[in-house]
């Protein structure tokens, strides 16, 4: 009898298929099947959520965003409305639903973020598998899972928030920046005039000629698209002044100490101000430059990393996006849900590779996204009254991802600049089998 050779497998432990069509599910791996049907059964019950129209989420979308899809729809920005705060490109956001006039408002965004994602997670699926159904090399599945599993913890936020579409496009400027950094550059670009943060994702193109070509990518598309826009628009630059008035959000870091305080006495109040809920009240103005100076120490923290780095892989353009956008967000005087998913998003790009130093930190990312998901909606009355309980749901929720961003920090250094671990890979390398020629 002959022994026949054994099957080939995944790192999952699946044998691998014959080669796959992504028209044809039939030929695809198993990987990509558990993947299709966990997304297709959890992105059902997120929309279910979001049907009754009930849902906070839902509300936003058919008040506001409405509202200021026909403020747009005659040609001019929200000018005095304290609640739009965001650059000229969030328009976009705001009149897409308007493609597709055979549905309501909500339906149409609703179907339009449903659509987002499901291109989102086909894009990482597909970076992480051979096309004979295997995984690249360097490469992983992990970012898929992570993205797959991670959404559905927000409930039905990210289909009541424009932040899914924002997501994607800094995610697939991360993806194209190792092959076609132009490109990348130029859709953060276009990210960053939706909603500004996009802007990091540049920060760790390795240095040449990559670097200047994302860098001249995103400047020069972000200035076409803000001429389009204020081409089109009135009042397309009063988003440079909407922010002066904001105070301390009461889900910010600086908003856990206040919550804090106001346990043991201290008078203050949470009012609706800048459309968020926002701490009034004595010291609240201390907090908030505070909150200002650590952004800004954060940025410099950013520089020095940038002028210091020496070390770069594969990995390592992703996770000094994650690093960066986590240090921004923790230190912010707003701290939304719906920034949680920007992190998944960033954390599910650096998963792909298997190099990756952000691993474990997407670990302690994916557990703050749980945790939001008691804060809000589950606790936030109750953090609007007041109460511990409330108190240290959002003090450990802001604690998960104050650890995420010190860890992520160190680890980002660790692994481009410390000497440390330059010297340990040395005699990695030296042990490496010897070929002769």
């Amino acid at each position: 009898m002959v022994a026949q050779a054994p099957t080939p497998v995944t790192q999952w432990g699946m044998p691998l298929g014959g080669p796959f069509r992504w028209t044809r599910p039939a030929t695809w791996p198993r990987e990509a099947l558990a993947l299709a049907g966990y997304w297709t059964a959890s992105r059902l019950v997120m929309i279910g959520m979001l049907r009754s129209g009930k849902a906070e989420q839902a509300i936003e979308v058919h008040r506001t965003y409405y509202h200021w899809f026909l403020v747009l729809s005659d040609g001019h920005f929200p000018v005095g409305d304290v609640t739009w705060q965001y650059p000229p490109g969030a328009a976009l956001a705001m009149l897409a639903p308007g493609l597709l006039p055979f549905l309501t408002y909500l339906q149409a965004f609703a179907l339009l973020m449903l659509l987002t994602d499901a291109v989102t997670q086909a894009a990482l699926v597909r970076v992480s598998l051979r096309r004979n159904g295997g995984v690249h090399r360097g490469r992983s599945t992990a970012g898929a899972w992570m993205w797959a599993l991670s959404l559905p913890l927000l409930l039905g936020l990210p289909y009541g928030r424009y932040d899914l579409p924002v997501t994607a496009l800094a995610m697939a400027a991360l993806l194209l920046m190792p092959s076609r950094p132009r490109a990348g550059g130029a859709l953060a670009g276009i990210g960053a005039l939706v909603k500004v943060w996009p802007a990091l994702v540049v920060l760790g193109a390795p240095r040449g000629k990559g670097t200047r070509q994302a860098w001249t990518g995103m400047c020069l598309s972000a200035a076409a698209l803000l001429l389009v826009m204020a081409t089109l628009f009135d009042g397309a630059m009063d988003f440079l002044t909407a922010q002066r008035g904001r105070g301390v959000e009461i889900e910010s870091l600086g908003g856990s100490v206040l919550h804090v305080a106001r346990e043991l006495g201290w008078p203050g109040e949470v009012e609706m101000h800048y459309g968020s809920l926002e701490f009034l009240g004595p010291h609240v103005g201390l907090v908030a430059r505070v909150s200002l100076v650590l952004t800004a120490l954060a940025f410099g923290w950013l520089l020095l990393w940038r002028f210091r780095a020496r070390r770069w892989n594969p990995a390592l353009p992703y996770d000094a996006a994650l690093t960066a956008v986590l240090l921004f967000t923790v230190t912010s005087r707003v701290i939304s849900p719906q920034y949680l998913i920007w992190l998944i998003g960033l954390a599910a790009v650096c998963l792909t590779v298997r190099g990756s130093s952000q691993r474990p930190v997407a670990v302690v990312i994916l557990l703050a996204v749980g945790v939001t998901t008691v804060d809000y909606p589950l606790f936030f009355d109750a953090m609007i009254k007041g109460g511990w309980q409330p108190t240290l749901v959002i003090v450990a929720r802001n604690g998960l991802l104050l650890a995420a961003s010190l860890w992520s920090a160190a680890r980002l250094w660790r692994v481009s600049v410390s000497p440390v671990a330059a010297l340990q890979e040395a005699p990695r390398v030296s042990r490496g089998p010897i070929r002769v020629a």
